[in-house]
């Protein structure tokens, strides 16, 4: 079983840029495919980007295409996400997620979840 740890979140302003990581224990995250959510008060959990276990495999959602970025270091056992051009739309607590092999947007699909960490956009 992994556990994952989300990290680099914080406040900045439209237009700047953040780089999120997850960082996987307990297995090594070459074992897992990774997508990473986000999910704003109010509103449903959503797909953000998902990457395959090799990593030669990304997907993202249209809302964030061309503005981010989701790679992985098997040998530091990370997943980041580098964000930039951020809106104040991408205001939202941000969560990784696991699982063997699926890397898309249905997040019922993943098994193991980050705790979260928060970004947020002023404009």
């Amino acid at each position: 079983q992994v556990q994952l740890v989300e990290s680099g979140g914080g406040l900045v302003q439209a237009g700047g840029s953040l780089r999120l990581s997850c960082a996987a224990s307990g297995r090594t995250v070459s074992s897992y495919a990774v997508g990473w959510f986000r999910q704003a008060p109010g509103k449903e959990r959503e797909f953000v980007a998902g990457i395959s276990r090799s990593g030669t495999m990304t997907y993202y959602a249209d809302s964030v295409k061309g503005r981010f970025t989701i790679s992985r270091d098997n040998a530091k056992n990370t997943v980041s996400l580098q964000m930039d051009s951020l809106k104040p739309e991408d205001t939202a607590v941000y969560y990784c997620a696991a699982n063997s092999y699926y890397s898309g947007e249905e997040f019922r699909r993943y098994n193991y979840w980050g705790q979260g960490t928060q970004v947020t956009v002023s404009s």
